[in-house]
């Protein structure tokens, strides 16, 4: 993938967007030994007992019997996390990261808001404070990172024509729009062809506009198979390949020092079993993505999984979960203290669930970030105010090995 940077127009980061997946940087590296930093928002809510299941609590079956896979040890069942939880099988590259201690799920975790709404939940998550912002708390703290012969055309690099909240703000950084991302996927305009196969008008003109284009009649077939294994591997999921784009410009001396990656497919409203397979796949298979193409530069990398809000405990009338409070956070990378799972399990009785409905939170997610932010990054505690304005003052200690 060749990337040449650019000067940013707007002053701000913006993101690289394939269908439910985004990708945007900042902040360069001057010295090749320089911590990274990756922040993945999950778009949608994961169900952090989904992912991260706590097999070993007696009140789990009374709740959600019909969601839960077999335990460890059991065919299809769990990957163990030391014998209380498990994690989902389809994330078996972080079951290896788990086992080479570089894997550290945190369970019951919320923002600091009691809000159900997305869209409302996830401008909290992003703005970091107790109010909403018109930036994010990413920007502010490479805004207040320890700078080294930071280059006078901004902060970093950017791919793509947006920008999330989380990284907007005043620190300022280049962009880049990769012309690849403006075109669809061929298997759009195969499905398209099929819609309009049959209409006499619409049909002829659009396979001759098709032609004219140069597509192929394999690509226009009313029938053409949309999954051959090379289409299903070329499309694998844009997760992958954002994921892989970060690796690689995070891994050069001269490139940028942190990223935020974005993911959806988590709101499993009905059929939470089979739809979860798919989000999870592709975040399993993303974040190893990363590791590889960050190749050397893992050991100094760290990875921040965040969601908006979890799930309901108990199962709905169709399959699935709603909206609740408490869920998991995932921290990876080389220096994380991981082959653990952390956080404070407060229990499924009905007299420990939040509202009597949600996982009830034991710990506050800025307090993970703030965490990472002053052990790993090197921010200045007395900055920490700035970056989450309204937080508890104390950061989570013991998430990364000391340099």
């Amino acid at each position: 993938m060749m990337i040449r940077r650019r000067t940013a127009l707007l002053g701000l980061a913006a993101s690289w967007t394939l269908g439910r997946s985004s990708l945007a940087l900042a902040a360069p590296a001057s010295r090749p030994d320089e911590p990274r930093f990756v922040v993945v928002l999950m778009r949608g809510a994961l169900d952090g007992m989904a992912a991260v299941p706590p097999y070993g609590d007696p009140s789990l079956t009374t709740h959600r019997k019909a969601l839960l896979l077999p335990e460890p040890g059991q065919e299809k069942g769990l990957l163990d996390l030391g014998g209380f939880y498990g994690l989902h099988p389809a994330l078996s590259g972080m079951h290896d990261l788990y086992g080479a201690g570089q894997f550290l799920p945190i369970h019951a975790t919320a923002g600091h808001y009691r809000s159900r709404s997305h869209f409302e939940a996830q401008d909290y998550l992003e703005s970091g404070a107790d109010q909403r912002m018109t930036s994010g708390w990413l920007n502010r703290a490479v805004a207040s990172l320890p700078q080294h012969g930071t280059k006078p055309d901004g902060y970093g690099l950017a791919m793509g024509l947006t920008v999330p909240l989380l990284l907007r703000g005043s620190a300022h950084v280049g962009s880049y729009a990769p012309a690849a991302a403006q075109h669809p996927d061929p298997e759009l305009y195969n499905q398209i062809a099929a819609l309009n196969d049959a209409d006499p008008i619409t049909g002829p003109a659009y396979r001759h506009a098709l032609k004219a284009r140069s597509f192929s009649e394999a690509v226009m077939a009313p029938d053409a198979a949309p999954n051959t294994p090379d289409q299903a591997k070329r499309k694998t999921d844009n997760f992958t390949m954002l994921a892989t784009a970060a690796g690689h410009m995070l891994a050069d001396p001269q490139g940028p020092r942190v990223a935020a990656l974005e993911i959806g497919g988590w709101d499993t409203h009905a059929g939470q079993v089979g739809r979860l397979n798919g989000p999870l796949s592709q975040l399993d298979r993303g974040i190893m993505a990363l590791k590889n193409s960050l190749g050397p530069v893992w050991d100094k990398t760290v990875v921040l999984v965040m969601t908006e809000f979890g799930r309901t405990v108990r199962m709905n009338g169709t399959s699935g979960t709603d909206h609740g409070t408490g869920t998991v956070t995932f921290v990876a990378g080389g220096p994380v203290t991981g082959g653990r799972v952390g956080g404070t399990w407060p229990g499924l009785k009905p007299s420990q669930l939040f509202e009597n409905r949600d996982l009830a939170p034991t710990t506050d997610a800025r307090t993970i970030a703030s965490g990472i932010l002053v052990e790993h990054m090197g921010l200045p505690r007395t900055a920490l105010a700035q970056v989450f304005p309204g937080a508890p003052s104390t950061p989570m200690e013991g998430l990364v090995r000391r340099a």
